[in-house]
């Protein structure tokens, strides 16, 4: 009996380990048969061709912060309480004309003042005078001593400077007058009223902004390679994401506000230093035509600007970057795989990208599905230009 149930139990094991074997045998072919599956298997991906075309760079930048050259503030040469603003803001002026009026109520005292001084300064010239005259006729005749007359003289000359000390204060307190009177520093627009009616302000206080806005400016920082594709006069498109002009519909502005389909003209003013010379960066100066008169002298958020004209280069479209920082690209090889590959680019205009280094005219680049390709891959390329047709692997069908 304990034959038979160890000859069972025998069987049994060999069963188990059987199976076990088998299951592991059916394992390891599974996940070959797998493994060999996806080595077989042939990707389909979009992809187009390196070539050299018109590009025409865009550019998005977080900020700009436009200035006028033809700006300045209109400031108080008096202390005095504003009693009238004769420009509001939005004017136009010219240089000269009055903003504001101020009053000063010490200044007509002062001027009172310096009017019954000059009198008194000229009935004293006059005793003076009448006096050195006499003495003069008393010495021609030897009826004065020298002492007396010089005395009588300079009496004489004293009086006359204490005269012209009362007519040049007479005559300062009329230039403290006419300042009371705020004036236009040149020809503009009044941007800012810092000060209102009623508000008592002292000499050296700001109390407007004037400037002409018809045209603007903005700085932009580009490397050098970037900065040779420019030239002096160039123009291009600018678009404000924010839309917000803060002006209103239906004014006396030359253009009313489309918001975010609003376009704007900027021209380059100037490049520094020029291209002429050697530099790692440049600073270009960019002139912004505002005759709308929907801008203003400000810091502006989310500004693309697209040149005008632009320069040939190599490129490809933007959907083969396959990295944020525009540095990979994934290429179609003639063995039917695809291999990762380091780029440098340059600008953009929003669809393409110029390729400096790393590729050559007419090599396949990837555009659809770049995330989570490898190395290696294999890959069947149809070409999104569809008078090129189809590539496999590199090579066109």
């Amino acid at each position: 009996m304990k034959r038979y149930f160890m000859a069972g139990l025998a069987i049994v094991l060999a069963l188990s380990l059987g199976a076990i074997l088998y299951g592991a045998w059916l394992n390891e072919r599974g996940e070959y048969q797998i493994t060999r599956r996806m080595e077989e298997r042939r990707l389909t991906l979009h992809g187009a061709k390196a070539a050299r075309r018109r590009l025409s760079p865009r550019i998005s930048v977080n900020a700009i912060n436009l200035f006028s050259n033809d700006m300045a503030d209109a400031v108080a040469l008096v202390d005095g309480r504003i009693v009238e603003c004769l420009a509001p803001k939005g004017s136009f002026v010219r240089r000269g004309d009055t903003i504001f009026v101020l009053e000063n109520e010490d200044i007509p005292l002062q001027m009172q003042e310096a009017a019954s001084n000059i009198l008194r300064a000229q009935a004293e010239l006059k005793r003076a005078e009448n006096n050195y005259t006499r003495y003069q006729i008393l010495k021609a005749h030897d009826a004065a001593s020298s002492q007396q007359f010089d005395e009588a003289e300079a009496a004489y000359l004293s009086a006359q400077s204490a005269l012209g000390v009362a007519e040049a204060k007479s005559a300062q307190l009329g230039v403290q007058e006419s300042r009371q009177q705020v004036i236009a520093p040149l020809d503009g627009k009044v941007l800012v009223l810092y000060r209102q009616q009623g508000a008592y302000v002292q000499a050296g206080t700001s109390l407007a902004l004037v400037g002409d806005f018809r045209f603007l400016y903005f700085t932009s920082p580009l490397e050098d390679e970037d900065a040779r594709h420019l030239t002096v006069g160039q123009e291009a498109e600018l678009v404000f994401q924010s839309g917000d002009f803060k002006k209103v519909y239906g004014t006396d502005y030359a253009a009313g506000n489309l918001g975010n389909r609003q376009t704007f003209t900027a021209t380059i003013a100037q490049i520094t230093p020029p291209l002429s010379e050697p530099a790692a960066m440049r600073n270009v100066l960019w002139q912004v035509d505002n005759r709308s008169g929907l801008l203003e002298p400000q810091t502006y958020g989310g500004v693309t600007f697209q040149s005008k004209g632009g320069h040939d280069a190599l490129v490809v479209p933007l959907a083969a970057m396959a990295d944020s920082t525009n540095t990979e690209v994934f290429v179609a090889k003639d063995d039917g795989t695809i291999e990762r590959r380091a780029v440098r680019t340059g600008a953009n205009d929003g669809a393409y990208i110029e390729i400096l280094s790393g590729l050559t005219a007419d090599e396949i680049v990837v555009t659809s599905g770049v995330e989570g390709l490898t190395d290696g891959a294999q890959a069947e390329i149809i070409l999104d230009d569809t008078d090129a047709g189809k590539a496999e692997g590199g090579a066109a069908k």
